[in-house]
């Protein structure tokens, strides 16, 4: 036991969201608890969405994982989706705006099914399936993710611990910096690392500080953000996002889809600091797919407990 010397950051205990559910696994990355809850199921054979980040499958061909893949529908639904009984199924939860209902009705068309809620942190665990959480796309922190469900810690005691302090400065010198510079090159050694690695036991660093968040705050911003979104933006978004929303619901961003490419330029000119995800899909995915269209258009515009109203009308003037 150490006693003595500097005083290190402090922070609250016990509010671990996780905290007090069973057959819970505490891991380093969100595609690790994929792979993790792929191995609970005992398949060899995972299906994934082409709408995904290729971090996910990359880190599972690492594994030697097979890989089989499926598309999805303009409403978000899998199609030509063929999974054998012995084989897994991973479902999305986009951009955290599924319902808990819609999860589960998707869900229970399938065997040995992984929902990825790494884009809804809070939706509650489905059951009969193995649910996977990414934490840093919710709290600060440099990595974390859960996977949940039956027997969830089963090999865990094969993995190694990890550490995440050697690569979180990038978390201070946000606060004095902000997001570009030094803050941003710091992030990007983060983000290497979490490439390059295996699967491992969350960090002590990681659950220190998701053991003192303020839970509560984090989902109602977010829900209020993202509800007020909703409405200054309905006329010029492309999409639903309220078609499968419901109180379960809190979602990663707001999700806006304008067929104007000069559109991402003009944001990031003016700092709002946001991409399209997966872009790699526009080389990969027919032109005429969904998947294609939505990589090349959708803008998950930032709705997180930072921000407010004034913060959400700026990027609607420049929509505007």
């Amino acid at each position: 036991m150490e006693t003595g010397s500097f005083i290190e950051l402090g922070f609250q205990k016990g509010k671990e969201y996780y905290g007090f559910t069973g057959n819970i696994a505490r891991l380093n990355s969100g595609r690790a608890a994929i792979y993790h809850a792929l191995r609970l199921t005992g398949c060899k054979k995972i299906h994934l969405p082409y709408y995904q980040c290729d971090t996910v499958r990359d880190f599972l061909a690492r594994k030697g994982c097979e890989i089989g893949y499926y598309r999805i529908d303009s409403a978000f639904n899998p199609s030509e989706l063929n999974a054998g009984d012995g084989e897994a199924v991973l479902i999305v939860n986009y951009f955290g705006v599924m319902s808990s209902s819609r999860m589960a009705t998707l869900a229970a068309k399938y065997k040995n099914v992984i929902i990825d809620n790494s884009q809804a942190f809070f939706a509650p665990p489905a059951e009969n399936t193995y649910s996977v959480y990414s934490a840093r796309k919710f709290i600060g922190v440099p990595d974390g993710a859960y996977v949940i469900g039956k027997e969830a810690q089963k090999y865990t005691v094969e993995y190694e611990q990890g550490f995440s302090s050697d690569t979180s400065l990038f978390l201070l010198q946000r606060i004095e910096y902000g997001c570009e510079g030094k803050a941003y090159g710091q992030r990007t050694l983060n983000e290497k690392r979490i490439d390059s690695e295996d699967i491992k036991l969350m960090s002590k660093l990681t659950r220190t500080i998701l053991d003192g968040a303020d839970y509560e705050f984090i989902k109602n911003k977010r829900k209020e953000n993202f509800e007020y979104a909703a409405k200054i933006f309905e006329d010029v978004n492309r999409i639903d996002p309220m078609v499968y929303y419901d109180r379960t619901c809190v979602p990663m961003v707001y999700p806006l889809l304008c067929e104007d490419e000069n559109l991402l330029p003009k944001l990031i000119e003016n700092k709002h600091f946001q991409g399209h995800w997966w872009s790699y899909l526009l080389k990969e995915m027919p032109e005429d797919s969904f998947e294609y269209y939505i990589s090349k258009y959708i803008i998950p515009v930032t709705i997180d407990q930072r921000y407010g109203k004034e913060e959400l009308n700026f990027i609607r003037s420049l929509v505007r």
